[in-house]
């Protein structure tokens, strides 16, 4: 078989000894054709193994970008997109997987080139930051460039950051933009630009598609919605969590339903739920900083709640309906008197104690268990249906911005980060 007139970029058909597969020519090693298939992903075939190729397309990789300015179409709406880093930020022609090491914000946007149909794209880079590195003061750094630029007449903002704090950033800066006039869409990917299999591509023209074709405001996501680059959802920005280190699907709603599906192919998009911002818009950026999350497990001591004596808000993520080990019930588990001493003196000392589940579905209801009861009683407020994460930071964003209403907002709904009922979820996500 010669494969010498096969170019990367080409989209070929090869018939194996067993199958026959469609996809574009990623690498031509020595003894594999690398293929990258119409679902995505790739595929590795032997030499030795195939039968006939034909090519189908000869399409070329997309050569290294040289940064021009991009003309402007008078009659397609403005996106500005923000970057801040993470995987989507790598240089990738996400159509044959060739990767380029550039970080430039312009290079970026010439890689996606469909958003061009979509709309004219300013782009701001504000920094390669990792979002296992995600502080406080990177949502407030992002808060006020989004303010700097609200008002230019953009229809959409577009924020690409790493998936694995994505999420969290989201559900901050949802507390720290209230009642936005334009969609604020966070975007992400999962698989890394050096393969075929990127979502980045995906993600972001849909986010872009989203943005021009619905009339959303508020802070969202977008990802993928199964493992095919076929449709992403639109994710509520604080009621979302990442389920799965490296499936494209792995971002899930969690005890409510997505904002709405979109499709990439047509831009179409199918809303499914009501905007939560109304109002007059507020940018309150700050936050906290002396909050924490404790996670209970077994076998805990006193000294994992003293630590937080002082603090000015702690997450207690307590197991099932919101316990912690506070009984006394037999000769090992006289520790637990002493936690519950430990916790009296944390919320004597000003701390505002709130807790949620392990669970990542349902809430926590305080009010079914003795222990839970007595909780109750020494201070600690029921975190609702709020995710530990999300809890987390709308208390360091109300502890800094309505520090004398804290417990009183804590546990009301601020930007659909409470469910007034818990909504029936399949829980089967992965199948």
């Amino acid at each position: 078989m010669d494969f010498k007139g096969l170019k990367q970029g080409y989209k070929i058909n090869v018939k194996t000894s067993i199958e026959v597969v469609e996809g574009i020519l990623i690498n031509d090693k020595k003894d594999i054709l690398v293929l990258k298939l119409n679902n995505g992903y790739n595929i590795g075939i032997e030499k030795s193994n195939i039968r006939d190729i034909r090519v189908v397309e000869k399409s070329e990789m997309v050569s290294n970008p040289n940064g021009k300015k991009i003309e402007l179409n008078k009659n397609l709406p403005k996106i500005l997109i923000l970057h801040t880093g993470g995987t989507i930020a790598s240089r990738v022609d996400y159509k044959t997987g060739a990767v380029h090491a550039s970080f430039e914000p312009e290079q970026l946007i010439e890689m996606f080139p469909e958003l061009h149909e979509i709309a004219n794209i300013d782009s701001v880079f504000i920094g390669n930051i990792w979002s296992d590195d995600l502080r406080f003061k990177h949502i407030t750094l992002i808060a006020k460039e989004i303010e700097k630029n609200i008002s230019k007449g953009y229809k959409g903002i577009i924020i690409s950051m790493g998936t694995d704090n994505l999420a969290v950033g989201a559900a901050a800066l949802s507390f720290a933009i209230e009642n936005s006039n334009i969609p604020i869409i966070f975007v992400g990917a999962q698989r890394s630009s050096d393969r075929g299999s990127s979502d980045a591509g995906v993600n972001l023209v849909c986010a872009a598609s989203f943005v021009c074709n619905s009339n959303y405001r508020g802070v969202a996501i977008c990802m993928h919605s199964k493992s095919s680059d076929i449709t992403c959802d639109i994710f509520s920005a604080t009621k979302t969590k990442k389920l799965h280190t490296s499936r494209r699907d792995a971002f899930q709603n969690i005890n409510t339903e997505s904002i709405a599906m979109v499709d990439y192919k047509t831009g179409k998009v199918s809303m499914k739920q009501e905007n939560y911002s109304s109002g007059e818009m507020k940018i309150l950026p700050e936050f906290e900083d002396k909050v924490a999350i404790l996670k209970i497990h077994i076998n805990m001591n006193l000294e994992q709640f003293k630590f937080y004596k002082g603090y000015k808000g702690l997450i207690i993520e307590g197991t099932g309906l919101g316990q912690i080990p506070f009984t006394k019930n037999d000769g090992v588990t006289e520790e637990h008197e002493k936690i519950r001493q430990a916790l009296k003196e944390v919320i004597e000392s000003g701390t505002v104690v709130v807790m949620t589940s392990n669970c990542i579905f349902g809430r926590v209801n305080m009010d079914v268990y003795k222990p839970a009861r007595e909780l109750q009683e020494l201070g600690v407020i029921p975190g609702e249906d709020m995710l530990t994460e999300t809890a987390f930071v709308k208390l360091a964003w109300l502890l800094k911005n309505h520090p004398n209403q804290v417990k009183e907002l804590i546990g009301k709904n601020i930007c659909g980060e409470i469910s007034s009922r818990t909504m029936y979820q399949n829980i089967s996500q992965f199948n």
